[in-house]
């Protein structure tokens, strides 16, 4: 039998708090023995649902074939952050979690929660994995919302947070210098994602991570909070879907098509609890950005996680963004995948999502009767530096103005200031900035959520009235920019921006053709 083992029972969590204390889920960093020497003991207690394990990144099993059975690369990251030999969809594990984030609208409660279970003077399992990002609910003079930051704030300088990206003087938000805007966005370019690594987030697009062959999933509130006190979180293994995109990329389509086309394709409940597997030819050929898009909207098809393997667009990225320690993993050749779809990409077309809902795919050429009232760009999904740049492509080539209020939220500062500074090729030296001020968008508002999730009525570029709005967003509820009676048509930035120029829905072939 192992040496060195401590346990909880799993009826502590039913009992009460008395019973949930730290020491009952060990550190990873403790432990003497070997994974090898795990995957060979056969018999365990049935108590047993936590033991201490190698240093973090030392976690061999799963990684260089030493598994007993074929895994995907959901599998084996489960597997080696649960200190198993191997794991099978729908089995329970305890999963040891490499980074927690946490935002401003999810932070009070969970500080609550976390005080309330583990105690008012409990400290974080580790301070340097967790990542407070203020980004909802930012730039707006309603006092709720400014108390939400306020509360994320006395808990990180409680707590010693190393990762807490402060906003205190919203009237500029470069006065900021740790707020970043957007998490998911930012956590990628501060080097929070890495391959191979567990990241959970309270937020339903954390899945965006898994663009570097990571899982990355949402939480909920009182999860997060456990995973503040323990490290661990229970995860059930999910199974795989694999979705294989071969072909050219055609020049009028973005990532934002073709997610819109696979969920149209499988519906909203297609991916319910379940990993979502990207590969071929067309995956590899995109950039990280873009394969951030994809795996966003897996959440929209009802997607567990979302992940790409890594190669080296993902570790060029990743060059100047970390120093820790990472090891990719990938699918085995005879790992099982309880389905697979094939799109030959070149043969698609650019696409739309009607309102209500994100699988109400319609072709964009489809819906150019349908007049509207503006074009939003920006958010998690559509607020990158690639996406402002695709959508200055367009009113390059279009050579007039916009027919409609266009506004304009950069994800984070860092993409901002790109919009200032960064040549639009084939611009003759224009910026982002330059070219969006000389069709008539709005100047880009600070970073941010903003109008995607709606927000206070103050909040920029929400729907304050029943309007009908091209987005770059990710869903398109009744209410979820602004007004219940508002419609929204999901689409990619050169959708969005073909768009603008018309007043209509329109196909960005018409401009890039």
């Amino acid at each position: 039998m192992l040496s060195t083992v401590r346990a909880f029972s799993p009826q502590s969590l039913i009992n009460g708090k008395k019973e949930l204390r730290l020491s009952s889920f060990p550190s990873s960093s403790s432990s003497s023995f070997t994974a090898e020497k795990k995957c060979k003991e056969k018999i365990l207690k049935k108590k047993i649902v936590s033991v201490v394990a190698p240093q973090q990144y030392e976690r061999k099993p799963s990684t260089t074939g030493t598994a007993k059975n074929p895994m995907t690369m959901t599998e084996k990251i489960l597997a080696r952050a649960s200190e198993k030999c191997d794991v099978k969809p729908g089995e329970n594990v305890w999963v040891n979690a490499d980074i927690l984030m946490i935002n401003d609208i999810t932070c009070p409660g969970i500080a609550a929660t976390f005080n309330k279970e583990f105690g008012s003077n409990a400290k974080v399992w580790d301070r340097e994995k967790i990542v407070v990002i203020p980004d909802h609910y930012i730039f707006t003079n309603d006092e709720r919302a400014h108390r939400n930051v306020d509360i994320a704030r006395n808990f990180s300088l409680e707590q010693n947070i190393k990762y807490f990206y402060d906003i205190t003087d919203r009237s500029n938000f470069r006065a900021n210098p740790d707020y970043k805007g957007v998490c998911h966005i930012a956590l990628a370019q501060e080097g929070h994602c890495r391959p191979g690594e567990v990241l959970f987030g309270t937020d339903s697009h954390t899945t965006s991570a898994g663009a570097f062959g990571q899982f990355a999933s949402g939480v909920g509130n009182t999860d997060a909070a456990f995973i503040l006190g323990t490290g661990k979180l229970l995860i059930k293994v999910p199974p795989t879907l694999r979705f294989v995109l071969n072909g050219e990329m055609p020049s009028y389509l973005l990532a934002k098509d073709l997610i819109l086309h696979i969920i149209g394709e499988i519906s909203m409940s297609g991916a319910t609890y379940k990993a979502m597997e990207f590969v071929g030819t067309t995956i590899e050929s995109l950039s990280i950005e873009e394969r951030m898009t994809i795996c966003n909207m897996v959440i929209e098809a009802g997607g567990k996680n979302g992940v790409v393997p890594a190669d080296q667009t993902t570790y060029k990225y990743l060059e100047d963004k970390t120093s820790a320690a990472y090891e990719a993993v990938y699918s085995d050749g005879k790992a099982r995948f309880l389905g697979e779809y094939k799109f030959d990409v070149s043969k698609l077309e650019p696409l739309v999502a009607k309102p209500h809902t994100p699988d109400n795919r319609a072709l964009a050429r489809d819906c150019k009767d349908v007049k509207i009232d503006r074009v939003y760009i920006g958010s998690c999904t559509g607020g990158k530096t690639e996406d402002f740049m695709a959508a200055a492509r367009v009113f390059l080539a279009a050579g007039k103005g916009v027919k409609v209020p266009t506004f304009l939220v950069p994800a984070t500062q860092k993409v901002w200031m790109d919009l200032y500074t960064l040549e639009v090729p084939g611009s003759g030296g224009k910026t982002c900035s330059q070219i969006f001020e000389e069709v008539g968008c709005d100047t880009p508002a600070s970073p941010s959520c903003a109008a995607c999730m709606g927000g206070p009525r103050d909040t920029y570029g929400r729907l304050n009235e029943p309007q009908i709005c091209v987005s770059t967003t990710n869903r398109n509820f009744p209410g979820r920019m602004g007004h219940k009676e508002g419609q929204i048509y999901l689409a990619s930035p050169y959708t969005a921006a073909a768009s603008a120029l018309t007043g209509f829905v329109t196909d960005p072939r018409q401009f890039l053709q």
